[in-house]
């Protein structure tokens, strides 16, 4: 070992125990200790270890007071902003718009040929006859028309597409990513239909008047039982009709929301929706099957003719709503059901 070597002391100090080399001809000062924690090399020190933190009193954070955080408060109105914007979508839709367009197109053809063709001698000449005889009419032929096929078929696309066409467009699960719930989606895309179910109704409803205002004669009513009535008390009966067969294809509409849970593809539910409306027409057509007759949907959909018997039959309309709410629950059950349980993968 060389002399330099030998004469350079070699330092031991700990990290408790420094000592601190004073300027030249200064005398040597050590320093003592702190009271601080133990300092490793290359280590942040820790003020607060777990057992210190157990030890410590914490000031208790909102909602956490003598139990769990309570939930975080649904944003009020939430469900009408959600429903609104649904409606929105739906009557911005040019599909949509299409086929309400064609609704009030078709009594207006009604109308036309019902005052361009004589009435013959068979039953047919008596329902020419009434309508040519009032423009009240018109709106309740209109209805025996449209309501067992064009109406079903314009609500079961729109039904049938609230759930399986945001499936196989892939936004449903977004959908459910925001803070809606299921069940809530559910009850908005059922709402969301029958409100349109009625607006196709009342559609049907305003263009018969106004076309039967236009070409037949304006004047007190005569109704199935040869009763004649006000004018002002006609319209509140077409009224009660519109009422009646908004609530039929509001029960529809839940029919084609239960088939859209189920798949995919829109056109499927709309299809199969469909399918039932026309079996259940089939079936109505034998006679050895009336003992079912009463409990399929589609026989209840021209019972708003009571309306036009005196006095009104409101056992009939009741009997209607009844079936229609019975529909509704059904198969707002099975959607929901099915709806609540199922994998949402697009």
């Amino acid at each position: 070992m060389s002399t330099a070597e030998s004469a350079t002391p070699s330092r031991t100090t700990s990290p408790a125990t420094e000592a601190t080399t004073p300027p030249a001809g200064g005398t040597a000062t050590a320093t003592a200790p702190g009271p601080g924690p133990r300092r490793t090399p290359g280590l942040v020190p820790v003020t607060e270890t777990r057992g210190t933190a157990e030890r410590t009193p914490r000031e208790p954070e909102p909602g956490r007071a003598g139990g769990p955080a309570a939930p975080l408060p649904r944003r009020a109105g939430a469900f009408w902003r959600l429903l609104g914007s649904e409606l929105g979508l739906t009557f911005r839709r040019p599909r949509n718009l299409l086929m309400l367009s064609v609704l009030a197109i078709v009594p207006i053809i009604i109308g036309i040929a019902l005052s361009l063709v004589s009435a013959p001698d068979d039953g047919i000449g008596g329902v020419i006859a009434s309508v040519a005889g009032n423009s009240l009419m018109l709106t309740f032929f209109a209805f025996s028309f449209l309501v067992l096929l064009l109406m079903p078929v314009t609500v079961s696309v729109v039904a049938g597409d609230a759930l399986a066409g945001e499936a196989g467009a892939g936004t449903l699960r977004y959908l459910l990513a925001a803070p809606a719930g299921r069940t809530r989606l559910l009850l908005v895309k059922y709402l969301n239909a029958a409100i349109y179910a009625y607006a196709a109704t009342a559609v049907v409803a305003l263009s018969s008047l106004l076309t039967g205002l236009v070409l037949f004669p304006a004047g007190p009513l005569t109704l199935l039982s040869g009763t004649t009535i006000s004018m002002g008390e006609g319209l509140v009966r077409i009224a009660v009709a519109v009422g009646y067969v908004g609530a039929a294809m509001a029960a529809l509409a839940a029919v084609a929301l239960a088939l859209s849970a189920f798949t995919e593809v829109s056109i499927g539910a709309i299809a199969a929706t469909m399918v039932l409306v026309v079996v259940c027409q089939v079936l109505r057509a034998i006679p050895e099957l009336d003992v079912i007759t009463p409990y399929l949907l589609p026989a209840r959909f021209t019972d708003f003719d009571a309306v036009l018997r005196a006095p009104i039959d409101w056992a009939a309309l009741w009997d209607g709503l009844l079936a229609f709410a019975a529909y509704i629950a059904l198969f707002g059950s099975i959607a929901w059901a099915r709806f609540s349980g199922k994998d949402i993968t697009s």
